[in-house]
């Protein structure tokens, strides 16, 4: 009898020092993980870790000696074993997030083909027979590199006719004097906006992906020392289908010059339509700012750094459709109306904004950041709008709310989000301001101008809606920015807290 149980004694220490042995080899594996994460302070990581060595010492030790209480010590080691090893899978999941977002260096640009929507074409392969109208005074090597593409499909050269913009080539099309166009889907939004019903006369049944590298010195600026002096950052907000980037126009175009020594930012919203050059695409003729982002983010940065005479360090991109997905993350935001409205009919929800301050979970953002036909301003207030969304993330972002939902902050942001920033700068941002919690002063500021229309870059011979320039409002801005840059205490501010 003594031998079963002294038997059974020591079958029953076997086990639990297998079962320690497990949550020893899982506990290794979580502090790897914590470490290579290095989004906490190293003292931090380093309690953590000594916090589950000694959850992990405890029942070893009890299963080694078999003291009193060793089914407990069994029991306490399984449960530490499934947090670590939930635990290991979230942060490994997280670094790769957290890779997935930063360091880019590309953008897609989509070349597609259209027909009229009642041509009996649906694929690239029926157009053999097919003129093709292009235009080469916008992406004209991605329009030579289409064709080429295009003539290797077909097993032919194919035909095309030359036309001197955008619009005429447009006009080709719906008047029948070609079968096709070769174009820059980014040009679609143009397209309808100058052409009614654009979209609905059309189909698209080709389309050729373009990856290209950026123009972005700050892409190499590792020594940007990101908590100890000032840089900045242009947001972007865009509203296109497929990858985050795809190259197309930016609704919302926000600089925000951070100093990471006072604590301060400032928010500059720039309107969507400003009429300004591109530096290095337009040759001294102005276009819409929105309009940069089609030929790429760097193109955007490029424009807002000359206005405003400061250097754009980096950028983050916002795609709308998953914009809500991160507010519901941030755990909602708080959005001033300029104006009481509410939704039009068929949109997600129904959804009444009054004048001021609303609190608005994800869909409900969305919902009043593409709102347009119930605005005063139409299509100029909606962009205000988007700014607005936007800029009530960031203030969120920026308080230390942001921690209690990092996990499904990180999550929500994975598909949405791009950034030049590298994995390490993103790293010590977030490290410092776990390190040192201190509530930020926001400031926002917004360049104004006056309603014109006026021939455009790329769409020549149209004549759109833009915003011509107020140069007071921009010269206060760039005195401001000085302030900031300078260390002064700015004036007017938010606290995120």
């Amino acid at each position: 009898m003594k031998k079963q149980q002294k038997k059974r004694k020591k079958t029953k220490k076997k086990i639990g020092v297998f079962i320690c042995l497990i949550q020893g080899i899982l506990t290794l594996i979580f502090s790897v993980a914590l470490l290579r994460l290095n989004l906490l302070p190293l003292t931090y990581s380093l309690l953590i870790i000594l916090i589950f060595g000694v959850f992990w010492l405890i029942p070893f030790i009890n299963q080694v000696t078999y003291i009193r209480y060793g089914s407990a010590g069994k029991i306490l080691s399984m449960c530490m074993s499934m947090l670590l090893f939930f635990g290991g899978f979230y942060l490994f999941k997280t670094q790769g997030m957290v890779a997935n977002i930063s360091g880019n260096d590309e953008k897609v640009d989509k070349i597609v083909v259209a027909v009229l929507k009642d041509d009996t074409a649906e694929t690239i392969e029926e157009t053999s027979d097919y003129v093709f109208g292009v235009q080469y005074a916008l992406k004209k090597n991605d329009i030579k590199k289409a064709e080429k593409k295009i003539s290797q499909i077909l097993k032919k050269d194919i035909s095309t006719e030359k036309y001197n913009n955008l619009s005429e080539q447009a006009e080709a099309l719906l008047n029948g004097e070609v079968q096709a166009i070769i174009y820059n889907d980014a040009y679609t939004s143009m397209l309808q906006e100058s052409y009614d019903g654009f979209n609905e006369k059309t189909k698209i049944i080709y389309t050729y992906e373009i990856v290209s590298k950026l123009d972005i010195q700050s892409l190499d600026k590792e020594d940007v020392k990101l908590m100890k002096e000032p840089f900045t950052v242009y947001l972007s907000g865009i509203d296109v289908k497929g990858s985050i980037e795809t190259t197309g126009r930016s609704d919302v175009n926000v600089l925000a010059v951070v100093n990471p020594i006072t604590h301060q930012v400032l928010l500059i919203t720039t309107p969507r339509d400003y009429y300004i050059e591109l530096p290095g695409i337009s040759m001294g003729m102005n276009d819409k700012l929105t309009h940069a982002g089609i030929y790429g983010v760097d193109v955007s940065m490029a424009a807002l750094s000359e206005l405003y005479d400061v250097p754009v360090d980096f950028y983050a991109r916002v795609n709308f459709t998953s914009l809500p997905k991160i507010v519901d993350a941030l755990g909602g935001i708080d959005v001033y109306s300029e104006s009481e409205f509410e939704s039009t009919p068929g949109a997600a929800i129904k959804l009444y904004a009054k004048e001021g301050i609303n609190h608005f979970n994800g869909i409900e953002a969305l919902t009043f950041a593409r709102e347009r036909e119930n605005l005063p301003g139409g299509d100029y207030q909606r962009g205000r709008n988007h700014e607005a969304v936007i800029t009530a993330m960031i203030k969120k972002a920026l308080s230390p709310a942001i921690l209690i939902g990092a996990a499904e902050i990180m999550d929500s942001v994975s598909d949405g989000v791009d950034t030049n920033m590298s994995m390490n700068q993103i790293q010590g941002l977030i490290k410092s301001q776990i390190a040192n919690p201190a509530s930020w002063e926001i400031k926002s500021v917004a360049a104004t101008g006056t309603d014109s229309e006026e021939d455009c870059f790329s769409m020549p011979g149209v004549y759109p809606f833009v915003c011509i320039p107020d140069m007071e409002s921009v010269e206060e801005i760039k005195y401001t920015i000085n302030q900031l840059v300078r260390g002064e205490k700015l004036s007017d501010v938010e606290v995120a807290e």
